[in-house]
Order: C-alpha cells, then structure tokens, then sequence
C-alpha cells in the first residue's frame, strides 16, 4: 500500500463517530508505516550532510596533533586523548540518546545535540590547557556528537522498508565525504587561521547540523479501525448485548459528569507485563510488550466472543478451550484524507480459565470510581491470567479499554474538546524505538519475519510494541523527569541478561577489538609519514584515501548482502583479518604507491565492519533483541575508541617510532576477525543448550 506522505498541511480524518445503539464496536490503534519515498529523500539527504560532518571532523583530528601539542608543550599522546574522547563519547551516548529521541523525537535531538557541540567547539577554541580540551572538546563535544549522529543513523530506518537499504547506504556514505573533504579542508583552515580559528570554524559547521536536523519532520502515524460488526443470528443469541452494555457503560459515566462524552471507540494499548517498581530503571524489556498485530488480533477476538449470551457461557464450563477465526481481519487505515481497507489473516487464540466463576478482577481496584462499576465490562477491561513464556506475556498485557482524558481542572471534556485531543493521538504514543528493526540498516528481505507478512502494514503491526497509558498520558501531561520512554528505552538497551549469550560476548569483544585498532590510522598516518619524509602534499589525502574506500566499500558490500547465499560473518571476517595484516605490514615502506594501497585496503576492511553489525548481531541473537544488542555495542566500542588511540599514542612516545603502535592496530584488527569464526558453531551450541533447558522445563 502508499502511505500518505509526511509534509504539507494535510487536514486528518475524524477518527470517532458518535456512539450509535445499534452501531458496530470499534478497535483502534495508531502505527508509524514508513511511507519509502517523498519526504523520507529529504531525511536521508538531512542525515547524510549530519554524517560528513561528524564523522569528517572526528576522522580528520590527526591534522591538529602537532598544532596543539606545539602549543601547550605537551606530547601528542596527550594531544590524542582529546580526539578520543570526542570519538568515544559520541558512542558511549548511545544508548542515553536513544532514549532521549524516542521521548522527544529526532529533530528535537539533532538540534540540541548541534547546539551543543557547536559551543564546546568555540569555546575550546580558547583552552589554554589541554585538560580543558579534554573536558570541553571531548567530553561535551562527544555528548553532543552523540546526540547528533544516532538520529543520523536511525532516523533513515524509520522512513523506509522497501528502500530501506539504499536509504541508509546513501545516508552512512556520508561517513566516508566526510573524511575524504574535511581533512583536507581542516589543514589548509590550520595554515591560514591556526588550529584554534580552524576549530572555531568547525564549530560553524557543526552548527549547520541544527538546520540539517530540523528536516526530520516527525512521522505522522496511520490511524487503524478494526470493526467487530455483530450479525443478525448472533445478536439474537446474546441475552446482554455488548453494545447495551457499552450503553449502560456510558449512560452511567454521563451520569456521572454531564460534560464526558463517550465515543464508538476502544483504543488499544499495553500493560505492564511485571511490577516495575523494584526494577532497576522502573521499566521492563521491550520484548514484554505486545506487538500492534498481536493487540488488534486478541482485542477484537476478546469483543467477539463478549457478544456470547451469559446462559450459552454457563454451559461451557470447559477448562480449557480454542477459539479459531478462519475468517480475516478487515482493518480500516486512514492517514490524512487517506482510506483504505485491508485484510489481514487472523491469529489462532488458546484462551484459558479456570471456570465459570473464574474472576481476574476480584481483587483489582481502579482510581476511577465511575469505571471501577464497569471493570467487568469487556469494553473497558479484558481479562488476563499470568503467562510463563514471552509470547504469552505479551498476549496478557494487551488492555482494551476507554482512556478517559481529563483537562488542568480536573473535569472532563466536552465531545468538541475530546475529538480534538484524540485527533491529536496520532502524534502521542508511537515511539520509534518501540520498533524492533529500528537498528537494522540493511535490506529487509534478509529478515525472516519480512518475508512472512503479506504487507508493508502488517510487517509494521508485527515489529511495533505497543505504548502504555502511562507513557500516552505522561507525553499529553508534558515534561517529565524521567519519562517512562526513557525509562523502558534504556530497561531495552542495557537489560543485561544479554551478556549472558556467549556468541553475543564474542561478538562484542570483536568489536571492542575493532574500535581499539581503528583509529590509530585515522589519527596517526599522516604524522608517520612526515617523520619519514614524505611529500606533505602527498600526506594531506593519505586520510582521504581512507574516505574514499570506504565509500565504495559501504556500497558494494550493501550489494553483496543482497544475495542469501553470502555469509555476513564470513565477509565480516575475511574483511577484518585483511585489514589487520595491511595494518601491521604498512611500516614496510613509505612509497606513495605502497602508502596509498595501504589506505585503500583499510578503508574497504573497515567499511566491511560497519555496514555488516546490524545483519550479524540479527543472525546471532534475533531481531527482538537487535535495540538491545546495539545499546552494548554502542557502550563497548565507545570505550574502545575512547582508549585505543591514546594507547598507541604512548607506545609512539615511548619508542619515538610509530612502528608498535601500528603493530597493536593491525593485531586487534586481526584478532578481531579470527575470534569470530568460530562463531557458527557457538550459535549451534548455544542453541542446542537452549532446547535442552526448554525440554527440561516442559
């Protein structure tokens, strides 16, 4: 299906009709559908210009080793640990800023982030020590470099499906312009102005990201209406029809404030599958959270069977039953002036009870008094018993209920002022990190769950959790603390029980390797080359080599990634264990031709590895647990990026020779690659022994 685009100023639907006695009841739920093209280019080219800049200045600090060390007469080690910190905190922050854009959105994050970083910048220009380099340009720059590139490279995730892959390919190619033009152009800056007018300048540039992430014009999500149209023959089965109930429901809370209007419409949201307020973060794993799929599958099921006759109940006193709907869901979506009808396959519900009398409810009592005389009604409550597995848990914390909405007097209101607050919903409620491929950045026809959904709409449903009230209601009350999207972004990303998957820790380490030896090129191979006498004209675009391969590689290795039958992990492998040997050999001789070759191989190595985590992370340990797997990864190789180079900058301060220090570089690259081919077989075992634990417990 066409999505209806993001911009202009498109007039939304009206989302409820008034309650009719005789009308069908209906379930909604809001979902973001990328809409793959329009407004989404602009994104991608907004999130491209954020990646050359920030990766161009981070890639490109070598230039200022030199400058910097003259100046405050310390060694470039020191000089180094500035450039360090820029490019590991701009990691570390990951997770932190993830959190931070899944409450208060992409362009509101890029926008900070910028501001930030483009201060630190200026103000560094007037260190007068490099302890304020450290602290200022590394520490708060990296914050702000953080907050800048992770809606740079998620956001492009959000806007496609179908053209996801070449979304994100142009959009981290920005990567490789960065260092190919920013290196070049930093030096002449240090020529003409020194390196502190070169950093103010950067500091203008930075801010342009401001500009660049204001076009992340906020997705506007799909509104869908799932009707549960009684027919004749079972309306005159039921003795307490579901829709005179919802009467009685309604004539009862009118009664209760005249100025409450009840509208045809059961909005669907999450639970809380555990008690949270002994948790660590006050917030549980996404994965607990139902799906959209799985909410609109349960919720209408649970309406339909509320229609049954309370006698025809009684005479079903089974303990157990199975409630099979053959027939499909048909699912009403309106974007705008959009409509469309789509018809999506039901699920097969197992429903259990323990009898007739069996009341969840008995115990439960809600703030609202008004409601709490209608727990019982399914329009308001659907009853759930505890489950063992994550699939079950999810199918218990689906709630199907009228969310009422009170104004700042504490009356509620009116059917204008309600049908205005509703049409804005759309815009609450739907988190992009509540999707579970947010993270994944390459084509999605190498997910098994793409290709078992016969739409884009229903691959959406079945990777999107569902919001809580709370959370709903905390964004409609405004700022808070310590949201609960914060809060249940951060439980997601950093739940450690992720740690305890054996190949996921390999894996880690690998990239904990990685980011240790990466930088050391980066930062060190234009000042190796002027020790050993080479043309500084030559020097100048030994980095912008690097840019230029990795460009090319990031695009060819999206095309390799395209075929099924190529190994990621192989290539990941066969990438790092060359890059590591270019590495430790490119001492050998300090030729133009053979400097070059160098550049160009550790730039395709390197590429290689950034464009293959997301699809090896997804093979080793699932798409639910991607956002999970790259809130560690993005905390373990900040840290290494943080220490490596710095590292290698004191093994040059203690053998006056770069030699070692490229030593360790290509040893980590090359271990890095080694350590995960055995990989395969981990998962094999690891998988077995799960079987074995699952068969032990049944």
């Amino acid at each position: 299906m066409t999505a209806t685009e993001t911009g202009g100023e498109e007039k939304k639907a009206v989302e409820t009709q008034p309650l009719k006695d005789d009308g069908p009841q209906t379930v909604t739920a809001y979902v973001a559908l990328p809409p793959d093209g329009g407004w989404g280019w602009v994104v991608v080219a907004a999130s491209f210009l954020c990646n050359v800049v920030v990766d161009g200045v981070v890639f490109s600090f070598g230039v200022f080793l030199n400058p910097i060390a003259d100046e405050f007469n310390v060694s470039k080690s020191k000089v180094t640990i500035a450039g360090a910190l820029l490019s590991g905190f701009y990691l570390i922050a990951g997770p932190f800023v993830s959190a931070i854009a899944n409450r208060y959105g992409f362009r509101f994050t890029g926008i900070v982030g910028a501001v930030i970083a483009s201060a630190s910048f200026a103000t560094a220009s007037y260190a007068t020590n490099i302890e304020t380099m450290w602290l200022i340009y590394g520490f708060i720059g990296g914050i702000g470099f953080g907050m800048i590139y992770v809606p740079a490279v998620i956001t492009t995730g959000f806007y496609f499906e179908k053209w996801r892959a070449l979304a994100t390919g142009i959009s981290v190619t920005g990567s490789g312009i960065g260092t190919i033009i920013i290196g070049p152009i930093s030096t002449l800056l240090i020529e003409h102005f020194t390196w502190r007018g070169a950093i103010l300048i950067q500091a203008g540039i930075v801010l342009n990201c401001a500009v660049f992430a204001s076009l992340y014009r906020p997705l506007k999500p799909i509104h869908m209406s799932v009707n549960n149209n009684q027919t004749e023959e079972e309306a005159e089965r039921t003795e307490v029809p579901l829709l005179h109930r919802i009467k009685m429901a309604r004539d009862q809370l009118m009664k209760a404030d005249s100025m409450f209007s009840m509208d045809n419409e059961v909005e669907i949201m999450a639970q809380e599958p555990f008690e949270t307020s002994k948790k660590f973060l006050k917030a549980n794993h996404n994965i607990l959270y139902p799906r959209a799929i799985e909410a609109l599958h349960s919720s209408t099921n649970s309406l339909s069977k509320s229609n049954q006759s309370l006698d025809d109940t009684r005479r079903k006193p089974k303990s157990e039953h199975r409630v099979k709907y053959d027939n499909n869901l048909t699912i009403t979506v309106f974007s705008g002036n959009f409509e469309k009808h789509l018809h999506l396959p039901a699920y097969t519900l197992k429903r259990k009870c323990q009898s007739v009398e069996y009341d969840p409810l008995k115990d439960f009592q809600g703030e609202d008094e008004n409601l709490n005389e209608h727990l019982h009604d399914d329009v308001f409550y659907i009853p759930k018993k505890p489950r063992e597995n994550h699939h079950d848990r999810r199918r218990g914390s689906i709630s199907v209920k009228y969310r009422r909405r009170a104004d700042s007097t504490g009356s509620y209101k009116s059917i204008k002022s309600r049908r205005n607050t509703i049409s804005k919903g759309p815009n609450t409620g739907v988190r992009p990190l509540y999707r579970d491929d947010i993270f994944f950045q390459a084509s999605l026809h190498r997910l098994p769950q793409y290709h078992s959904h016969g739409s884009s709409l229903d691959y959406t449903m079945s990777v999107t959790r569902l919001p809580t009230s709370r959370d709903v209601e905390e964004e409609e009350e405004g700022c808070q603390l310590c949201p609960e999207a914060v809060r249940r972004t951060l439980a997601t990303m950093l739940d450690p029980s992720l740690l305890k998957s054996p190949s996921f820790m390999i894996f880690s380490l690998a990239g904990f390797f990685t980011m240790m030896g990466m930088f050391t090129p980066f930062l060190y191979i234009a000042d190796r080359g002027r020790i050993n006498g080479m043309d500084p004209a030559v020097i100048m675009f030994l980095a912008s080599a690097i840019g230029i391969t990795n460009t090319i590689g990031r695009i060819v290795c999206g095309t390799l990634t395209m075929v099924p039958q190529i190994s990621s992990l192989m290539l990941n492998n066969v990438a790092l264990t060359i890059g590591g040997i270019a590495t430790m050999a490119s001492g050998l001789s300090y030729s133009t031709t053979y400097q070059y070759c160098f550049a160009a191989i550790f730039g395709l190595s390197i590429s290689f590895w950034a464009s293959l985590r997301s699809i090896i992370a997804v093979e080793l340990i699932g798409l639910e647990r991607l956002t999970n797997a790259f809130g560690f990864l993005l905390l373990f190789q900040g840290l290494a990026a943080a220490i490596g180079s710095p590292i290698a900058g004191v093994f040059m301060d203690m053998t006056g020779s770069y030699d070692a220090s490229f030593y360790l570089s290509g040893a980590l690259l090359l271990c890095s690659g080694v350590m995960c081919y055995p990989l395969p077989l981990i998962k094999k075992w690891e998988d077995k022994r799960a079987l074995r634990k699952l068969h032990n417990l049944a």
